[in-house]
């Protein structure tokens, strides 16, 4: 039995920017999910809840973890959209490769994202990621092998470096953890 995914009070404006980062419109994104433009209208302005099912297939259609859509650690409301503590932090992205990311913005509503990433010690990524993004990174602990382009890089902690567009993947070759902030523009989780 499905049960109805944690309220998330800035899931709708999520969505929203998500879909208009990827270029999507109500209309094309309704029609990809054979649901009705006012159905996801309602979920963009918060006057519906989607369904774990429909928070599964927005998420395939806009290419992102299905957890970012789901509710996190309740905020005071004081704080909402102002202040992320460090325990209603959203997980993002997937540990598959060992990389765990946690959205640091208190919504994607900004031009931009940040995201506090930590790559396990021996880890890599897959592939080659190239993404239509601008990122700045701060390494903040441990060591990080960066190939952006054709040109490789280690980075060590209080070094920062930049990503525009270009292909680029990162490994972990290093005994110890590696942890960086991102600033991603736009947001693409």
């Amino acid at each position: 039995m499905l049960h109805d995914p944690p309220k998330s009070e800035s899931l709708g404006a999520d969505l929203r920017a998500l879909r208009k980062a990827r270029g999507l419109t109500l209309a094309g994104l309704a029609a990809r999910l054979g649901r009705s433009v006012g159905w996801l209208s309602q979920v963009e302005r918060n006057l519906s809840v989607p369904s774990v099912t429909d928070l599964r297939r927005i998420a395939a259609q806009i290419d992102v973890p299905v957890s970012l859509l789901f509710g996190h650690a309740p905020a005071d409301s004081r704080e909402v959209g102002y202040v992320v503590r460090r325990g209603s932090r959203r997980s993002i992205g997937s540990d598959a490769a060992g990389l765990v990311e946690e959205l640091l913005s208190p919504d994607l509503t900004d031009a931009f994202e940040m995201v506090h990433s930590t790559f396990e010690p021996h880890s890599q990524i897959g592939e080659t990621v190239t993404r239509p993004t601008q990122e700045v990174g701060y390494l903040v602990s441990g060591r990080l092998d960066l190939e952006i382009g054709k040109r490789a890089f280690t980075i060590h902690p209080g070094d920062s470096f930049r990503i525009r567009g270009e292909p680029f993947r990162w490994i972990n070759p290093y005994s110890e953890p590696a942890v960086a902030i991102w600033v991603i523009a736009p947001p693409v989780y």
